[in-house]
């Protein structure tokens, strides 16, 4: 053996040991996990103050429900299985104290004002039947409850405008399968491969065509994944409008372009060979081309966002701060996602902003489609509000909140992770300027705003609900609207209401419109409404005085009524319009929020329609009125039923009352047209289908607040921008170099549906 070769050996393990030993003194030094570094959040206002609009919580609901059936001296079934002869809780919210009241609390020292909850139930067990409003307090131990419907709506609530309940739709879809498909069995099985399971129904509202009726098409869908765009052909009309299930009939069947009397006809007129049939192919139970499972597999991890100092945010109860900004939040479960009680810097701009209707009107040459307007906050934007997917719904770092509901049941239900709340680094400046003239220098500021977001998923849309709060004082409303989009059979002139999208599914023309009401409190609650914008003038040069000049000048006008300040769709709006405060900054200017809008929304429906009043909002991209308790929303969940006798008609707030010096709140209608192309298949992108507004300071300030953001970045030419002290960005390798802890992904969507 030679010699040397043990020692060769002892060589060859030391130097092994060494690079071992590196490796885990570098693995020792691995950067610490972000969640070790301090949290940063500037804390300012009240956070238990904020309580006053906290939604309802679980027990709170369980003890309105307890009262309401030991106290109305009737029997509450369950609605989940109430028939519509039965007396039953539609749903239980929170009753929002009145302004007045509200305020004296958080401004003037005033008591606290009485929890209440409000109570909406349908009485159709009793001679009159009716929907009742209670107001129910006070919370957490009720012992009163008031009967406020004739005081909100001027008269009782026709027992046909309720709502559909759930229930209802069972047991018309029972009706469907039991009664009228059992009247046509060889034209189903022939045509459909009909077995009771293979099909699935959408319905269309309002329930009719004139005040009273409760009848409903409801259209025919092979039962896949993504069915709204599997229609097959076949619509029946159920008249629904009797208490008695069993009277229940069908008035009208259609059926690739053709009308039949009933179930019944349309059997006759297929065993004898008189229809024209359109044999649809069976789509698989993953829906095939709707199906949005991804048609590639998974490569590259997409980016992702990180709080390398943690959230510079706090959420305590629903009360949020970030930066300068302050407020509160809740979820209607009629309207969704609202805020009250905004502050920036300490003082008031906003008492509420809240999301009031979103309608969607349909085109078609189907009966169904054309005759489908739909308001969906009947249904319920907030009940439908859905479980959020960490790191597509929301960043996967955000902070991710619980809501509870109660509707349709006796029992309040949880939506597990149904808002999020994140800060999000735009990747653009807010601000930025590079000098390269006379002095030498950068100065910048990142875009990074905290965004408030729920999605609520109503029948095939998904909306994205954001309000998103920057750090130069704006406040941004946005609504981003994807899902499946509404599909027709294809036949005859369809091409006339949209798109073919697949062999026989037409995507049909629809419009969308969004209302929001913003009560803005600018400098107090007391504002004036002021428009500014520009017009050229004449001038000859004063150095040269043959010559004209085309001058831009300010053009200025205070809106002294409300007839004034309510802006057609249409019409030309002054591109700078604003609630002036009674206050001035600095500069002598009146301190100011603007309203600006963005939105493509054409007409909703013609004016001369005999249901247009019920959503007379959508008239206007802005509309001003004087604040009323007595009109807290602009429209009602009972104008879906019966838009023909609206039980609100916002065109009724508009009349030409002063709004100089008074507590104003902003109507703002944004929308959309959808032409549905063959890119909406499998499901409709929200690129290109946001609408939204800002509310931007207007004079509020002496200078731009965002100057005193701690992210601002400064540096000359004659400065060391690498140093730390000079350019915190150069001092990225260093602050941000933890390593992100991402909770395990977890989803409980699917339970409980």
């Amino acid at each position: 053996m030679n010699p040397k070769l043990p020692y060769v050996l002892l060589v060859g393990a030391a130097v092994i040991i060494f690079i071992l030993s590196c490796m885990l003194l570098s693995r020792g030094r691995r950067s610490p996990s972000c969640e070790s570094q301090p949290r940063i959040v500037e804390k300012t206002g009240s956070t238990s103050q904020s309580l006053v609009f906290a939604d309802l919580t679980p027990e709170e609901m369980v003890q309105v429900v307890r009262y309401l059936q030991g106290n109305l001296g009737v029997q509450l079934v369950d609605a989940s299985r109430a028939k519509p002869s039965d007396n039953c809780i539609a749903s239980v919210d929170l009753q929002v104290p009145a302004k007045a009241e509200v305020l004296r609390f958080l401004d003037g020292g005033g008591a606290r004002p009485p929890r209440e909850a409000l109570a909406v139930l349908y009485f159709g067990n009793q001679p009159d039947p009716n929907v009742t409003e209670y107001v129910v307090g006070p919370l957490p131990t009720p012992t009163y409850h008031r009967d406020v419907t004739v005081q909100k709506y001027r008269g009782k609530v026709p027992y046909h405008r309720r709502p559909m309940l759930g229930s209802e739709y069972e047991q018309v879809g029972a009706f469907l399968e039991k009664v009228a498909f059992a009247a046509a069995p060889t034209f189903l099985k022939e045509v459909f491969e009909y077995d009771s399971t293979n099909v699935a129904f959408q319905t269309t509202a309002p329930h009719g065509l004139r005040s009273g009726d409760r009848k409903s098409w409801f259209v025919v869908f092979q039962n896949v994944s993504g069915f709204f765009v599997h229609p097959v052909g076949l619509e029946v009309l159920v008249d629904h409008s009797s208490l008695d299930i069993s009277q229940w009939a069908v008035s009208r069947v259609f059926y690739n372009g053709q009308y039949y009397r009933d179930m019944v006809q349309l059997e006759s007129a297929y065993v004898q060979g008189r229809i024209s049939v359109q044999k649809v192919r069976k789509a698989p139970r993953d829906g095939d081309f709707s199906s949005m499972k991804p048609r590639a597999p998974s490569a590259a991890l997409f980016p992702l966002q990180y709080e390398p100092q943690g959230p510079r945010y706090s959420v305590r109860n629903n009360h949020i701060l970030f930066q300068a900004w302050s407020f509160a939040f809740g979820m209607s479960v009629n309207t969704g996602l609202r805020l009250f009680d905004v502050r920036h810097k300490g003082e008031r701009v906003a008492y509420e902003i809240s999301v009031q209707e979103a309608l969607s009107v349909y085109g078609s040459n189907c009966p169904g489609g054309m005759s489908t307007r739909y308001m969906d906050g009947s249904f319920g934007i907030g009940r439908y509000t859905s479980p959020l997917v960490r790191g597509v719904d929301c960043p996967y770092s955000a902070t991710y909140i619980d809501t509870h509901s109660l509707c349709e049941t006796l029992r309040p239900s949880k939506r597990k992770a149904s808002l999020c709340i994140f800060e999000q680094n735009l990747g653009s400046p807010l601000r930025r300027h590079y000098s390269n003239l006379q002095s030498f220098y950068y100065g910048g500021l990142v875009n990074s705003a905290l965004v408030i977001r729920s999605i609520a998923t109503v029948g095939n849309h998904d909306y994205v609900w954001d309000f998103i709060f920057y750090q130069n004082g704006a406040i941004e409303g946005k609504v981003q609207a994807t899902g499946y989009t509404s599909s027709s059979f294809l036949h005859g002139d369809g091409l006339r209401y949209g798109n073919r999208v697949w062999e026989h599914t037409l995507g049909t023309i629809c419009t969308h419109f969004i209302n929001y009401k913003v009560d803005l409190d600018v400098g107090g609650v007391k504002n004036s409404l002021v428009a500014h914008d520009m017009a050229f003038e004449m001038v000859r040069a004063p150095w040269s005085l043959e010559q004209q000049i085309e001058r831009p000048r300010l053009t200025k006008k205070v809106l002294d009524t409300e007839d004034q300040a309510a802006f057609r769709l249409q019409s030309k709006m002054p591109r700078y319009i604003y609630f002036a405060a009674n206050g001035k900054n600095k500069w002598g200017h009146q301190r100011g929020y603007r309203i600006q809008i963005t939105s493509f929304a054409g007409d909703h429906v013609p004016e001369a329609s005999s249901m247009e009043r019920a959503i007379s909002w959508a008239r206007y991209q802005l509309a001003v009125t004087r604040r009323k308790e007595e009109e807290p929303t602009s429209t009602s969940i009972y104008n879906q039923n019966d838009p023909w006798t609206p039980t609100v008609a916002f065109a009724d707030f508009i009349n030409n009352e002063t709004i100089t010096n008074e507590d104003l709140v902003a109507w703002i209608t944004t929308g959309f047209l959808h032409i549905p192309h063959s890119e909406d298949i499998p499901n409709t992108v929200t690129v290109g289908n946001s609408v939204g507004f800002l509310l931007r300071p207007y004079n509020y300030y002496d200078l731009d607040p965002s100057i005193y953001s701690h992210d601002g970045v400064f540096f000359t030419s004659e400065q060391d921008f690498t140093a730390c002290e000079i350019n915190p960005i150069a001092c990225l390798p260093k602050t941000a170099s933890c390593l992100p802890n991402f909770p395990p992904f977890t989803f409980d969507g699917f339970q409980n549906i």
